[in-house]
């Protein structure tokens, strides 16, 4: 995500707070902060993609994903 789109984001949050945002503003902040969020996550995946611990005894073991849990009905 480029800076410009981080700027607008901060532009309407404070607008949102002093005067209050137009139906379309509301939706473009919506979709800004939809794009932050994935790329955001898409960056941490990559970060915890190429993360190894390394333990006292000197075994290094990669970060991997948990399993996902079924939901409890």
């Amino acid at each position: 995500m480029d800076q410009k789109k981080i700027e607008r984001i901060n532009e309407l949050a404070r607008k949102s707070k002093a005067e209050g945002l137009t139906d379309a503003e509301k939706q473009e902040q919506q979709s800004l902060r939809e794009e932050y969020i994935a790329s955001f996550r898409a960056s941490l995946v990559g970060q915890l993609e190429n993360t190894t611990i390394l333990y006292p005894d000197g075994s290094k073991k990669k970060v991997t994903r948990k399993p996902q849990q079924k939901p409890k009905s």
